[in-house]
């Protein structure tokens, strides 16, 4: 359709903005709610009119403040603040706290009048957008755009869009493998949570990291938070001696300046290994150099590691962490077997009397079962709603397996929980096994520790009517204890599969669990 001439006119007003106008519809295009600052000539058309296009304008007192105010609402929302100064002194007043963003990383767009000029500027105006995408991508900051006095009532065409969310970035899949395998080599990691974290909003996956593997954590003032004060893996209140002892730390975000010592020693042992996770690349390796760099964003990072972690065996740890946030307060516990009821007497409590059986003074492996078929008949009898629980390892198992006929012939509410790391103490995996398989004869290469790996257990409970679960995983692990306790109607047996080379952490005084193996 062809227009009229006046009809061109008319849409092309339409189509028109002024300046300031131009300014303050491109910042609500690009999800800027908040704007500070103190008006004068040039700008205070500029805040007039993002009054009108739906901005918050908070007029401040000084120019540092308001970029001070500006650049927090940056961190607290994820889209920039702006901060409006007028031209000299205002701009300089500003500085600092521009200065404190970029030192924070938080995103902040300081707009500045200035004198007039002449027409060849305008293009600032189409690359408005830019700035809140600088202020944003890669390591957040202050961004700065200065604004032609003579364009604030210009009249201008219309060229608003809102600039895509950041990229994210991940981590190099061998990056994270290896930062895996050296935290589960760690006897006593520690995670510091930076402000880096808390801009990158990983509070979700890394609540489900840190209670997943029940690693210990440090916030630093900045990144307190994001995951509770009160929060059981929380070392705030012995910082001082988490950070000396501990010998691998995973920083989140944070950085290894005076806040946490430069990361040298007599604040950290001086054989620290440090993995480093940070969106920005010149911040690695500052100070202390990192065992692994992880570069990327730190929801992401975290998020992979999880998705990493899911594959990997549990450890004992892991096991018991989850088994004893689920176990009812009244449920009889038995335990045997080496780590299994040495890091259980720790990990499980009690909190009535007469509800722990273990091996006792004895030391007695094969106890388990008979143990916790007594306090099921007695349970039994006096119907008192209590579950027993027997907590054992894959070696003592062996002892009295065939018990679970006789939980499953008298229909005993027991659930039985294997951990099963192939061997007695330690064992080795299904491909180490069949490698030594092909050695010779494995009773001339097998190490006597061994067991078969990943025995299925739970199919000898199955085969007598009882319940039987092959647990791998954090979630198959809750999901079939939390079945189990809910189910009266038949013995239940979970078999837990954790890394065959799952220790006990390092005791201080190991002379009565020694072993020359």
């Amino acid at each position: 359709m062809l227009l009229t001439s006046t009809q061109q006119c008319l849409w092309r007003a339409m189509d028109e903005a002024t300046g300031a106008q131009l300014i303050a519809e491109s910042l609500k295009a690009q999800k800027v709610e908040y704007m500070f600052g103190i008006v004068g000539v040039p700008v205070i058309e500029v805040a007039m009119a993002a009054q009108a296009a739906g901005i918050k304008y908070v007029g401040m007192r000084n120019e540092q403040a308001a970029c001070y105010a500006a650049s927090a609402v940056g961190y607290l929302t994820g889209r920039p603040g702006a901060c409006l100064v007028v031209s000299g002194p205002g701009l300089i007043h500003a500085l600092g706290g521009m200065a404190n963003a970029n030192m924070n990383c938080w995103p902040v767009v300081v707009i500045g009048g200035s004198s007039d000029r002449n027409q060849e500027t305008a293009g600032a105006f189409q690359e408005f957008p830019q700035a809140v995408r600088t202020s944003m991508y890669g390591r957040p900051g202050a961004c700065y755009v200065d604004i032609a006095g003579d364009m604030v009532n210009a009249k201008v065409d219309r060229i608003v869009s809102c600039c895509p969310p950041p990229p994210v970035s991940l981590a190099d899949h061998g990056a994270i493998t290896e930062a895996i395998s050296v935290l589960k080599a760690a006897k006593r990691p520690l995670v510091i949570i930076g402000k880096g974290a808390a801009c990158g909003r990983a509070e979700i996956a890394l609540r489900q990291f840190v209670e997943t593997s029940c690693l210990p954590f440090l916030p630093t003032p900045m990144g307190k938070g994001l995951l509770p004060d009160d929060h059981p893996n929380c070392v705030a209140a012995a910082r001082s001696r988490a950070l000396l002892q501990a010998d691998v730390v995973l920083l989140l975000g944070a950085r290894l300046n005076w806040i946490l010592h430069f990361g040298l020693p007599p604040r950290f042992d001086p054989d620290v290994k440090v993995i480093q996770v940070d969106l920005c690349a010149e911040e690695m390796g500052n100070n202390v150099r990192p065992a692994v760099a992880l570069l990327g964003d730190i929801n992401a990072i975290v998020t992979q590691a999880l998705a990493l972690q899911s594959t990997l065996p549990m450890n004992y740890y892991t096991v018991f962490h989850h088994v004893s946030q689920l176990l009812p307060h009244d449920c009889i516990i038995v335990s045997e077997g080496a780590n299994t009821m040495d890091i259980g007497r720790t990990m499980l409590n009690n909190y009535l009397p007469r509800h722990r059986l273990d091996a006792g003074t004895f030391g007695t492996m094969g106890v388990g079962l008979g143990f916790a078929i007594a306090a099921a008949a007695v349970e039994k009898s006096e119907n008192k709603g209590q579950r027993v629980v027997c907590v054992e390892g894959d070696s003592a198992f062996g002892f009295s397996g065939m018990e679970v006929e006789t939980m499953c012939r008298y229909n005993l509410p027991v659930v039985i929980i294997v951990v099963n790391n192939n061997g007695i103490y330690s064992g080795v995996d299904p491909e180490t096994w069949k490698e030594m398989a092909k050695m010779g004869d494995l009773t001339s290469v097998a190490p006597p520790v061994t067991l078969l790996p990943e025995a299925r257990y739970d199919e000898i409970m199955t085969a007598f009517g009882g319940r039987g679960f092959l647990v791998r995983t954090v979630e198959e692990l809750r999901s079939a204890l939390q079945l189990s306790l809910s189910d009266w109607e038949k013995p239940s047996l979970l078999n837990v599969l954790i890394d065959p080379s799952s220790d006990r952490k390092q005791q201080e005084f190991p002379w009565l669990t020694r072993s020359n193996l």
